[in-house]
């Protein structure tokens, strides 16, 4: 077994992997990220691409570095991660009383003893419907701080999952790591 790297600074990714009792470490990329497609399924295995090879770039094999990053899309528009209170406002208006996808891109790399490296990347697609929600209850919301760093402007593991009337996919791939996915994946990259 290889030593696993997790890229993501997320506690969410961490928490999903440690859950299915995978042990690893976490060194978060600090890599900046340089969006070039406005397609949400290219744009998230982009991010996580670069941010599993600046990791693997910086060790010596053998490891397994995974590298994730999500969005939310409404019309294929994408929403990231609000810049502000009225930024999450906007963004939870427009998910409000209707269905949108939420994209998460996740890059394994296998570096060899002797420098050989194998990648493997995808991305995983969930649909989400959401209740119509009233200015207050995106205030009351946005007052908890906890839309400010996630992906849409929400977290279907937090407050909002009052709000979510269903999904279609996989709910991990919401949270931030398709893990049935990507332990797929791992398999297949481990040596025999």
């Amino acid at each position: 077994m290889y030593p696993i790297i997790l890229a993501s600074g997320s506690p969410r990714r961490r928490e999903i992997l440690s859950q299915v009792g995978i042990e690893f470490t976490v060194e978060p990329s600090n890599k900046e990220e340089i969006a070039t497609s406005s397609i949400p399924s290219e744009l998230v295995m982009q991010l996580s691409k670069g941010k599993a090879e600046d990791i693997a770039e910086q060790k010596q094999g053998p490891v397994m570095v995974i590298g994730a990053d999500t969005v939310v899309a409404v019309d294929q528009m994408i929403l990231g991660k609000p810049k502000n209170e009225e930024d999450a406002a906007r963004m939870l208006r427009m998910i409000s009383g209707r269905e949108h996808e939420v994209y998460t891109g996740v890059t394994v790399i296998v570096k060899e003893k002797d420098g050989t490296i194998r990648t493997n990347t995808f991305y995983e697609v969930a649909k989400v419907s959401i209740a119509s929600l009233s200015e207050e209850e995106i205030a009351s919301y946005i007052n908890s701080k906890e839309p400010m760093d996630k992906a849409g402007s929400y977290a279907i593991q937090g407050r909002f999952a009052c709000f979510v009337n269903g999904i279609q996919g996989d709910y991990y791939s919401i949270v931030g790591l398709p893990i049935a996915h990507l332990y797929q994946v791992m398999k297949e990259m481990m040596p025999s």
